[in-house]
């Protein structure tokens, strides 16, 4: 189980790299009256079941956690919501590289914390330390260290034109 346990918890990262790599076959795939973001998020909410799914079949759990678990996952879950309602659908979901204008956003925790979104999902990860084996947790980790590099260097001219 443990090989695919691996490879289920690295599914999404070259998805999510085709994507940002590029836009407009993705925009094409979806095709016209399709909202790319929104077809982005059933297949990365799909692919993060899976994710689950490949942790729980190696995890082992025990009640209660850690004391360092709650500060973790929560400040982890804070972060991953007020990113989503700061950037919304379109904006966490690559809107921008699918062509859509989505406003600049300065409240915290951007221009506080760099790559916010990342950065709480892997404090939540870490805070599942005590149940879920240290190489799994180092792996999606490490998917999203690969993530935040591939998005920090966009090609604008790459960028996608809606359909219309």
């Amino acid at each position: 189980m443990g090989v695919l346990a691996a490879v289920g918890v690295l599914l999404p990262f070259p998805y999510y790299y085709w994507l940002w790599t590029n836009p407009q076959s993705w925009v094409n795939l979806c095709g016209k009256g399709s909202d790319p973001c929104k077809v982005m998020a059933y297949v990365s909410h799909f692919l993060k079941l899976l994710q689950f799914i490949s942790l729980f079949s190696v995890s082992s759990f025990s009640w209660p956690p850690p004391l360092y678990f709650w500060p973790l996952f929560g400040f982890g879950q804070f972060l991953n919501v007020r990113v989503y309602r700061l950037l919304g659908e379109s904006g966490t979901y690559y809107g921008v590289r699918f062509g859509k204008s989505i406003p600049w956003v300065t409240e915290f925790p951007f221009g506080v914390i760099r790559d916010p979104q990342y950065v709480g999902s892997i404090l939540s990860l870490l805070a599942c330390l005590s149940w879920v084996p240290f190489q799994y947790i180092l792996l999606w980790s490490l998917g999203y260290v690969f993530m935040i590099h591939v998005e920090s260097k966009e090609d604008l001219a790459t960028r996608a034109k809606l359909l219309s």
